[in-house]
């Protein structure tokens, strides 16, 4: 025998996405101006540095532009032809932006070192200033979104971008200035050096998450065989199996699992303390359980553990 029930616990996910929806706007609204800013300062300077990091900056509104679309498109109802709606493109967003933020490193990197070996004139005072500006303009973006980044890996991607930006703008300003008062070249390049190492430690886990969430791994911070356990001591239950916790999108958790109960009969009661409780201890929202009787004429042949 085999009956199935599922569960989804709705949250306040609406609050949330308006609130985020405003700050995606702040934030796009901020970094075109800076944008348009600096390449008008590049223009009017000669400076092919500016007017390379204006376009810089423009690939990173791209960035937030991505993460604010899967944002709200992921909050679409599902329909009969996707049935988790868009939820997963919050998710790829995720990685999309790790995967700019390592292309980022790479490109920082590469020209550091070839400054190292062919010293340029460095960042004048209008750099600075310019970069300055970029300091407050990508703080500030970053800091609407520091509050949700511990929740949600697609606000934690737009987070370590924005938080990434105003770092290599602070290293600008910084290199300048030392550079004004030492003369020094070298400095530059080797403040970028130490930019790019941050920012590619700090990506590492954003990257390293977004692929284990595409490829439906247990979301961090939920202990597989803790579910499991706890599953296996529901009433009447001995045995669980074909467990699976995977995430939905980056802020919704979703777990199937076979229950064998050999006295099993009306189980609502058993479902609706399993739903909440799985909410409550760690934060699976959506639960789906089949119960088996067991027995060998009811052997489920997705029992063993290297069968998915």
């Amino acid at each position: 025998m085999g009956s199935a029930y599922t569960r989804c616990v709705s949250h306040d996910h609406h609050h949330h996405a308006g609130h985020y929806n405003k700050a995606f706007a702040i934030g796009v609204g901020l970094n075109l101006a800076y944008v348009a800013m600096e390449a008008g300062f590049g223009l009017k300077a000669d400076s092919l540095a500016l007017l390379a990091d204006a376009g810089h900056n423009l690939s990173d509104v791209l960035g937030l532009g991505v993460s604010w679309a899967a944002h709200f498109v992921s909050q679409s109802p599902p329909t009969h032809r996707r049935t988790y709606g868009w939820r997963s493109t919050s998710i790829l967003a995720a990685l999309v932006n790790a995967l700019l933020l390592v292309a980022a490193v790479g490109g920082i990197t590469w020209e550091a070192l070839r400054r190292l070996f062919y010293p340029e004139p460095a960042a004048g005072l209008t750099m600075v200033w310019v970069a300055l500006a970029g300091v407050i303009v990508n703080g500030v973006t970053a800091w609407l979104f520091h509050a949700g980044r511990e929740h949600d890996l697609n606000i934690k991607g737009a987070f370590l971008h924005m938080a990434a930006d105003a770092g290599v703008s602070l290293g600008v300003v910084l290199a300048g200035l030392a550079i004004q008062a030492t003369g020094y070249l070298w400095i530059d390049p080797a403040v970028s050096l130490a930019v790019a190492a941050v920012i590619f430690a700090s990506t590492w886990g954003l990257l390293k998450s977004s692929i284990n969430l595409s490829l439906h791994a247990v979301p961090e911070g939920i202990d597989f065989h803790e579910v499991r356990d706890w599953l296996g001591i529901l009433p009447g239950v001995v045995e669980v199996h074909d467990l699976h916790i995977w995430a939905m999108s980056t802020t919704e958790v979703a777990l199937t699992a076979h229950l064998v109960k050999p006295s099993a009969g009306n189980e609502d009661a058993l479902f609706a303390r399993a739903s909440a409780e799985l909410h409550a201890r760690f934060g699976i929202d959506h639960v789906t359980l089949q119960i088996e009787r067991g027995g060998a004429e009811a052997t489920c042949h997705q029992a063993p553990e290297n069968v998915v």
